[in-house]
């Protein structure tokens, strides 16, 4: 069975209000894109891959006037995707939700979010998480802007797996000018997406003491030596995520990162710096599987235009990649 994990850019640009495909040459809201362009690259893309569960990330906006799972369904059925029926979780004020895009033949899925409210140990998503993030013997209070969506899955075959989409909020120091704001800021926003790490790591150690088969999927937006700031700190965000000893989850691309620092690693996504007239490539998409499920022959891959040599080898794809979103497709084939 194939699970992708996909964060496409800005994919709520793509629809009216309705949830209609604005397949026209207006301008996405990526750069020198049409949403005509935008729209028939993701749609090659992800005929290409075929997915039995797509975790997109960026998935379209909910709101008084808009809604995720019509929007994504649309799409389905204007391209003929087999993955068509579409959950989501809580929705956020970012236009940017968490969604799951599946095929209804091959699994039953539904939205089944976990913890209680205000508890002192992995609380609900949708809530607070209260954790002393400056050691100042005060309890902070910390939100996700984009609240992990908790699937409950059954595949045909009876296998029932726990599913966790996470879109970690960005360390960007925006809004700031001076650099001592800069460095403020910087550090503020590394302490909170650490703490976000740190309840997304709790609820997934209940996964695995209740013997859950489990899948965390999405843009942790962080990764082992990715800015200066780790070094304050001790640790990436990835490394709480996937935990240690016998409770670590893994995926082969964050294990590479984290022991080849001098060594070129695995990336997931490519941005534009426009001052330095250049590319940046990060690893930033991950799929971290529990232990139980190494022993049902997962294989990874990460779908880079540049990196991996099928991609490259089809133009068509190669173009569609690009033109899609600057996040790449993190898949992972497993035998559930």
């Amino acid at each position: 069975m194939r699970f992708v994990s996909y964060n496409i850019e800005w994919f709520d640009a793509l629809f009216d209000d309705d949830g209609r495909l604005l397949l026209d040459d207006g301008w996405s809201a990526r750069r020198d894109v049409t949403r005509a362009q935008q729209a028939e690259a993701i749609a090659t893309v992800l005929t290409a891959l075929d997915a039995d569960g797509l975790m997109v990330i960026e998935a379209p906006d909910t709101n008084r006037r808009r809604n995720s799972v019509r929007a994504l369904q649309s799409f389905a059925e204007a391209f003929d995707l087999r993955a068509r029926r579409a959950v989501t979780g809580y929705v956020n004020t970012t236009q940017q939700e968490i969604a799951f895009l599946y095929d209804p033949d091959r699994m039953v899925v539904s939205h089944s979010p976990q913890g209680l409210p205000d508890a002192p140990h992995a609380p609900r998503f949708d809530t607070e998480f209260r954790i002393d993030l400056d050691i100042d013997a005060t309890e902070d209070q910390v939100r996700f802007s984009k609240p992990p969506l908790e699937l409950a899955v059954e595949t045909n075959r009876g296998t029932r797996l726990r599913l966790i989409g996470v879109h970690l909020k960005s360390k960007a120091p925006h809004g700031a000018r001076a650099r001592d704001e800069v460095m403020r800021l910087s550090i503020a926003n590394r302490r909170k997406q650490l703490a976000q790490a740190i309840w997304l790591r709790q609820r997934i150690a209940q996964h695995l003491a209740e013997g859950d088969s489990l899948i965390v999927m999405g843009d942790l937006n962080d990764g082992p030596g990715l800015d200066e700031y780790e070094n304050l700190f001790g640790r990436s965000s990835v490394e709480i995520v996937m935990g240690d000893g016998d409770t670590q989850i893994y995926d082969p691309h964050a294990a590479q990162a984290l022991t080849s620092k001098l060594a070129a690693s695995p990336t997931s996504a490519r941005f534009y710096i426009q001052p330095e007239k250049r590319y940046l490539q990060a690893l930033l998409d991950y799929a971290m599987i529990s232990p139980d499920l190494m022993a049902q022959d997962p294989r990874w891959r990460i779908w880079h235009p540049f990196d991996d040599s099928d991609c490259y080898a089809r133009a068509e794809l190669r173009d569609a990649l690009i033109t899609a979103s600057d996040h790449f497709p993190v898949v992972l084939d497993i035998d559930v």
